[in-house]
């Protein structure tokens, strides 16, 4: 089959039936659990995930969490529940802005953020996030880290980060995914639940996700699926239209973010054909002609997505063990 745009459509229909079989086989016969809690965020993964296990279990046996915090974007706790309703499940509100506090996460984050601006003051309006360079395919794959406030007034002010000061605020704010993984296997555990992901491709195979937080799950139903297909499954799904047309969120930074800014450079509609022809070994050449690219944008951006997947394989290991034991008398 020739390259083109098409190549990654998949029949919807079709794909959606086979995990929802998957699902019934995995957690009901194979790891002997009732049903599924999943985390909702108003995003189309979590909405595409719910309609699945609502079909696979029935809406009875699927536990929806909403957990938000303080630097919870507002619209996405409604638009979880109106992805809840729309597929008959009654989510549980779980705010975990209290557990955070706890860990000191907002306190050791700030401390970080206030080193490269010391006016930072999240009580008094301030907000913050971590971005990127914004147009990879001009700036080649040199992927360094900048942090964005913005001021009481609206005025942003972006500074470069320093080492330190990146890992001590990514550090902190990955208490956020990992107190929600808490609160979903407590649910899980309460009901003889499974948990399930809502990881695709995009975010497992790049390391767009918390090693222990969001990665923590027992089944990944759509972790074989490119971004761009799940909105294919979004639409035979019937998924709001406000969730299908939001642009994905990384929802964990007090100030606005997206996913394509924070992380993966590119739009998914492209990124995911520019991955695909890589993992198929079609011709850059071929590549660029169908896309409309020059064949350097193609390689810079390839180059980008094998970068991305060779460095983060750390996030994807099993916790690795050491066999057998140093027997007296050998």
């Amino acid at each position: 089959m020739a390259f083109s745009r098409d190549i990654i459509k998949i029949d919807p229909q079709a794909e959606a039936e086979r995990i929802i079989s998957a699902l019934r086989e995995t957690v009901q016969t194979t790891m002997r659990r009732r049903g599924g809690v999943l985390g909702i965020s108003g995003g189309v993964d979590s909405s595409v995930v719910l309609a699945l296990c609502a079909r696979a279990f029935g809406p009875d046996k699927v536990t929806a969490l909403l957990l938000p915090e303080k630097d919870s974007e507002s619209e996405s706790e409604s638009l979880a529940r109106k992805a809840a309703a729309v597929y008959g499940v009654e989510p549980f509100l779980e705010p975990i802005t209290g557990a955070l506090d706890g860990f000191g996460c907002y306190q050791r984050r700030d401390e970080a953020i206030q080193r490269v601006f010391s006016e930072y003051d999240a009580a008094q309006g301030y907000t913050a996030k971590i971005v990127l360079p914004n147009n990879m395919l001009e700036q080649g794959t040199l992927n360094f880290f900048s942090l964005t406030i913005i001021t009481p007034d609206g005025e942003a002010k972006t500074q470069r980060l320093k080492l330190a000061d990146y890992f001590q605020i990514v550090a902190a704010s990955n208490f956020k995914q990992r107190t929600r993984m808490a609160m979903l296997y407590y649910h899980a555990e309460l009901r003889n639940y499974a948990v399930i992901g809502t990881a695709n491709k995009n975010e497992h195979m790049q390391g767009f996700f918390v090693k222990h937080g969001d990665g923590g799950v027992d089944v990944r139903p759509i972790v074989h699926l490119y971004k761009s297909q799940i909105y294919q499954l979004a639409e035979y799904l019937s998924v709001p239209d406000e969730i299908r047309q939001r642009p994905p969120t990384s929802d964990t930074y007090s100030a606005a973010q997206t996913q394509e800014e924070f992380f993966f450079r590119l739009p998914f509609h492209l990124m995911d054909l520019l991955w695909y022809a890589q993992e198929h070994g079609i011709s850059t050449a071929e590549v660029a002609a169908a896309l409309e690219m020059t064949e350097e944008q193609v390689r810079v951006a390839q180059d980008d997505l094998l970068r991305k997947e060779r460095t983060t394989e750390f996030l994807r290991m099993s916790p690795v063990e050491f066999a057998g034991a140093a027997l007296v008398g050998g």
